[in-house]
């Protein structure tokens, strides 16, 4: 699509779709109703996580989701979270919430991956699952469930999903890439096993916190990052570092962050507290989504506005980039149980969701898309 045929469809979904005041005005009038046994203790938790406090959407999560705890046990329950950093380093609040040093954290499974490959399913695989698809296959399909089971004996931590940001774009680029070969050599940010897949594509990878991505692009140490979507990326100002924009981001289409809660500690908790600790996760993984999908259009509108150019993959990196994801993933089944077991059940509901919804929703997304284009 031309720039001037996808600011015009920006601004139309602007207009006419929900805005994220609707969503904020959702949120008021959400009610919850405190606890009111007076037996219960009253504890306060420090909470680590990955992100800093300059991304209201991703670390405003982990802020939502302990307002919303304080709320429904009437301030008896009280969790601070705290940005990256402060309490650990991002890349490290599920180690130290294993360890038991802080007792809860948010971050995404998928920065762990060294320690076991599996931790990946928790975010997403490359080429997986939207994040409708992925909260079908957590909560309806098994996927929680046998995570939970593995976490508690890998990390000694219980899980909840607790934020999705949407599919996300393909990353900053200093420089086009149109074919495999453009990829040599090249520097690039990219965790999970997207970065695993990418290597193996003969990127450079390198796994840096989102609060230093600019430094890095600006002075060169790497030639290209991404983070998550427009919205994001703007507060981190990456577009005035790199001029291409890429997308899809195929290795990151439905990226679930987690609260990770030590299961030492969440087994002290009384069962009042466990129950509404997973309801204040549950919302925070709904509304997180609907933040991002309602203010990425919008800041994309703005990044086009400012001059970053749009860029597709190519055919030529998605095809060999599906292909190299598939055959990592046998590689892991090959050689790890755990991976291996929630694999096998992963790819069978993977196959299932992706023919229902090719035939109803992108079916009725196709039509709709090809009438918003013509307008």
């Amino acid at each position: 699509m031309e720039r001037r045929e996808l600011l015009k469809a920006l601004t139309f979904g602007t207009i006419s779709g929900i805005g994220v005041g609707a969503i904020a005005g959702c949120n008021n009038r959400t009610t919850q109703t405190p606890i009111s046994n007076a037996s219960l203790p009253s504890i306060t938790w420090q909470m680590a996580t990955s992100w800093p406090v300059s991304l209201d959407t991703i670390y405003g999560g982990s802020k939502t989701f302990a307002s919303r705890v304080a709320a429904m046990t009437g301030g008896k329950f009280k969790i601070e979270p705290r940005a990256a950093g402060e309490l650990a380093p991002p890349l490290e609040v599920l180690n130290v919430v294993s360890q038991g040093a802080v007792p809860c954290g948010h971050t995404a499974s998928y920065y762990y991956v060294g320690r076991s490959p599996f931790a990946a399913f928790g975010t997403c695989l490359p080429f997986g699952l939207t994040a409708q698809q992925q909260n079908a296959w957590l909560y309806e399909g098994g996927g929680l469930k046998m995570l939970q089971e593995l976490y508690a004996k890998k990390f000694g931590l219980i899980q909840f999903p607790a934020g999705n940001t949407g599919v996300q774009m393909g990353g900053w680029f200093r420089k086009e890439i149109s074919t495999i070969q453009d990829l040599q050599g090249l520097k690039m940010r990219i965790p999970g096993l997207g970065g695993q897949v990418m290597g193996k594509l003969g990127v450079t990878v390198q796994n840096i916190p989102g609060s230093e991505l600019f430094q890095a692009l600006q002075t060169g140490a790497i030639d290209a990052a991404e983070w998550v979507a427009p919205y994001d990326d703007e507060k981190l100002s990456l577009d005035k570092v790199a001029k291409y924009y890429y997308y899809p981001g195929w290795w990151e289409p439905g990226p679930t962050v987690e609260i990770q809660i030590n299961l030492a500690s969440w087994n002290q908790l009384p069962i009042e507290y466990q129950k509404i600790i997973e309801a204040a996760a549950y919302e925070v993984n709904i509304t997180m989504l609907a933040r991002y999908d309602a203010l990425n259009t919008e800041a994309l509108g703005r990044l086009l506005e400012k001059g970053v150019q749009l860029r597709p993959y190519s055919d030529e990196i998605l095809a060999a980039a599906e292909k190299t994801s598939f055959a990592l993933y046998d590689e892991f089944a090959a050689k790890d149980a755990d991976f291996k077991r929630v694999y096998d059940e992963w790819r069978k509901f993977r196959d299932r969701v992706y023919t229902w919804d090719n035939l109803n929703q992108s079916s009725f997304e196709r039509f709709v898309y090809s009438k918003l284009k013509s307008q």
